[in-house]
């Protein structure tokens, strides 16, 4: 089974820029801020004596495209009204200097189709109540992270031994602390512990006082 993430959506706006010169141009601008001004390390170059070297900025968002003169010397103009931060709206035209810039779309929107991936299978639990490993089938599921509630064996773990201190033992998916669901194992004791206990015992019974 795979499970489709949900769809992204990209905002794009595009502007038309007319320096006089050349054709006009059409821009397109990217998710956040879009410096403009005649410094080449701008987002949008122009090299007209007119532009300051960061003249404005135009930051794009969700809710649509905001302009913000830079302390320009020619100032920036909005449908010729002098601005120092408005919002755009598609049919109007910010001037720099003697640069125009005819807003074209402030909101158009392009779906990004979601990523299909593979979903982890469920648990399976054996008739001992016995829960084995999604990811390691031959193995049981000993631990349960704490913070993604993910089952665990013991290759899925890692364990850290901190000086003077126990096994500290964290999840390999998050790296945060489990806790054990496994079933408790007795420890056998050694036929060497079991022979030293026998031998004890006729000697208790003659240091008995009557």
């Amino acid at each position: 089974m795979r499970l489709l993430t949900s769809r992204s959506q990209r905002f794009v706006a595009k502007l038309l820029i007319n320096t006089g010169n050349d054709v006009p141009a059409t821009v397109e601008l990217k998710l956040g801020v879009n410096r403009f001004g005649r410094h080449p390390e701008s987002e949008f170059p122009i090299d007209h004596p007119t532009v300051s070297a960061l003249h404005c900025e135009m930051i794009l968002t969700a809710a649509g495209v905001l302009l913000r003169d830079c302390h320009s010397t020619n100032g920036t103009f909005l449908d010729d009204e002098p601005v120092k931060q408005a919002s755009l709206r598609p049919g109007q035209t910010v001037r720099l200097g003697d640069v125009t810039i005819l807003v074209k779309t402030t909101d158009a929107r392009i779906a990004i189709p979601g990523i299909d991936r593979p979903m982890d299978p469920p648990p399976v639990v054996l008739a001992d109540g016995t829960i084995l490993c999604r990811r390691h089938r031959q193995s049981s599921a000993n631990y349960r992270c704490t913070h993604c509630h993910e089952l665990l064996c013991d290759a899925c773990v890692h364990r850290l031994r901190r000086k003077g201190g126990k096994v500290q033992i964290l999840c390999g998916l998050c790296s945060h602390a489990t806790e054990f669901i496994g079933r408790e194992t007795r420890k056998k004791r050694s036929l060497l512990a079991r022979l030293s206990e026998t031998m004890k015992l006729p000697f208790l019974k003659k240091m008995r006082i009557p």
